[in-house]
């Protein structure tokens, strides 16, 4: 699909597997869903701009490349985008965070805003929005729209699932907004979860219903 890339990393794949299952307890899909994001991460990051800096090693005076520009910033739709945070974090710790409180109202499936919290200069940033699920995409809508009234540019959106529906969404509010997902689904059901999925991503990762 345009605009899209499915991150197939045997790795990714193999985690992914153990997150679907039912029986994985909540403690096992906390730490595979860390896992798992710092391998989407690297990838997402594959090519980012790099600049030339001059270093001593302890050898000699080499030219050697750095990352350009501004600290990225990590938007985690809350809560269950906090979950890929974490890990993410841990490969690029100097990173600034974003936070996007925005739910789906199980009822009319439409997103509710609650919370939003960004750095500044977010024009002369990258910023990835991350949530586990792209299922309708409303709430991934809602909080790209409120970091680019915030001035954000250059945006990506990272998540574990999507199902065809979310992506048909997102792409036609945001087309200039690249998704990096770890697998794409059959469908959604009537409760607007995505199918064969892996469930509700945050009561998986914080134990709740």
């Amino acid at each position: 699909m345009n605009g899209v890339t499915v991150i197939k990393h045997p790795l990714v794949q193999h985690k992914l597997t153990i997150m679907r299952k039912k029986e994985t307890s909540t403690a096992g899909f906390r730490r595979l869903l860390r896992e798992i994001s710092t391998l989407l991460c690297y990838e997402v990051t594959r090519d980012l701009e790099m600049t030339m800096e001059t270093i001593d090693t302890p050898m000699e005076t080499i030219e050697a490349p750095v990352l350009e520009g501004k600290k990225l910033v990590f938007a985690s739709i809350l809560r269950a985008g906090n979950g890929l945070l974490e890990g993410m974090l841990e490969l690029v710790p100097s990173a600034r965070v974003s936070h996007i409180g925005v739910y789906r109202d199980h009822d009319t499936l439409e997103a509710v805003e609650y919370y939003f919290k960004a750095p500044e200069s977010l024009d002369a940033r990258l910023v990835i929005v991350v949530d586990p699920m792209l299922a309708t995409g409303n709430s991934s809508i809602a909080a790209v729209e409120k970091l680019k009234e915030r001035g954000a540019k250059n945006i990506r959106f990272l998540c574990l699932l999507a199902a065809p529906e979310g992506i048909k969404n997102f792409q036609e509010a945001h087309p200039d907004v690249p998704i990096y997902t770890a697998a794409i689904d059959r469908h959604l059901n009537e409760q607007g979860y995505i199918v064969p999925g892996l469930g509700d991503a945050g009561d998986r990762m914080y134990g709740t219903k």
